[in-house]
């Protein structure tokens, strides 16, 4: 079992940076993937970017926030970061963390992580 608990949202210029954290119970936090989903009003849920576990710790970005997000985990506290940089509008959304195992072609697939948090809402607007 593991519990996710997303914080660090906001409201923030366009052009402005955020740092969103995942942190997670569990001893076994490390052998899962955590990906980042994000869920505009009106929107489906898009995959933002993942993190895989079991000391793989390869690193995956949708095309959309490639060269501006950085994802980066600490296993020793449970936690993974997400910083968001040159943020615009349309990143404006509800932002989940989710675990789970899936194989690399899976990765963006949102219907392969078990586990969830709660969100936390990112604002971006003058």
């Amino acid at each position: 079992q593991v519990q996710l608990v997303e914080s660090g949202g906001g409201l923030v210029q366009p052009g402005g940076s955020l740092r969103l954290s995942c942190a997670a119970s569990g001893r076994t936090f490390s052998r899962y993937t955590i990906a980042w989903f994000r869920q505009a009003p009106g929107k489906e849920r898009d995959f933002v970017g993942a993190v895989r576990g079991s000391g793989g710790n390869t690193y995956h970005y949708a095309d959309s926030v490639k060269g501006r997000f950085t994802i980066s985990r600490d296993n020793a506290k449970n936690t993974v970061y997400l910083q968001m940089n040159r943020l615009d509008p349309e990143d404006t959304g509800l932002y989940f963390c989710a675990a789970g195992q899936p194989i690399l072609s899976a990765l963006r697939d949102e219907s392969v992580y078990r586990y969830w948090g709660q969100g936390t809402q990112v604002t971006v607007s003058s």
